[in-house]
């Protein structure tokens, strides 16, 4: 794997580093955001492992910037953040997850390992690549979603997987713990919190508030049901 991070803290990426050399990984470290994307520009890579705040050019900013290169290079965010409003915002720029600092080393390989595989299967599976449903449209190859005929234009690469996968299992009810395994690809070092969060986002950008598409089952999880016409969530 070709990984480059962009952190300002050579400590930490001198402790990254040496977990790379023993998981036998290719990092690329820089330390100012605009170098990095830069970097970034010049090269191919397999992962990017970005931190919040950066010297040149934040990290927010430059999530956003290489989303709008339309590429869907894997982007994990490093953050001392921890609120939901900061994670909704590193999120909605772009990254497919993120790691709060202080974190463990193992916890991140393990992150980095679980989105690398997830990306692998969804590049390599042989299935359908127009999926229907009775209020969507999820063409897989173009990673576009129409709700009753009209584009949903600002899905994340992470929102469109969970809402194909919800799509995929209509009215099957999913714990987050499951949600984390099947979508993220984690086993033991996800936060739940992130399946709460990008639930919250579908909601609001798919704008159905009469005709729900994921319902919140309280004390278990989520379902994918659009027979249900009541807002229960």
């Amino acid at each position: 794997m070709r990984i480059l991070v962009i952190e300002d803290n050579e400590s930490v990426c001198e402790m990254i580093e040496m977990f790379f050399q023993k998981e036998g990984m290719d990092g690329t470290f820089v330390h100012d955001g605009l170098k990095g994307y830069n970097e970034f520009k010049t090269g191919t890579w397999d992962l990017l492992i970005v931190d919040w705040m950066l010297p040149g050019m934040d990290g927010v900013t430059l999530c956003r910037k290489i989303r709008q290169d339309n590429s869907e290079v894997p982007i994990i965010m490093l953050t001392a953040k921890d609120s939901e409003s900061d994670q909704v915002l590193g999120l909605e720029m772009g990254a497919d997850d993120y790691v709060t600092k202080p974190f463990s080393p193992l916890a991140l390989m393990a992150r980095i390992k679980a989105v690398s595989r997830r990306y692998q299967k969804n590049s390599t599976e042989d299935h359908k690549s127009i999926l229907h449903t009775k209020h969507l449209k999820i063409d897989k190859d173009s990673r576009e979603v129409f709700l009753d005929g009209n584009l949903v234009s600002n899905l994340t690469p992470k929102e469109f997987d969970l809402l194909t996968y919800f799509a995929q299992h209509p009215r099957q009810v999913f714990t987050r713990e499951q949600l984390l395994e099947r979508v993220w690809g984690y086993q033991f070092y996800g936060d739940e919190r992130t399946v709460d969060v990008h639930v919250k986002r579908l909601r609001k950008k798919l704008g159905t508030p009469t005709q729900p598409l994921v319902h919140t089952v309280w004390g278990v999880g989520y379902k994918f049901d659009e027979s249900v016409e009541k807002n229960e969530s």
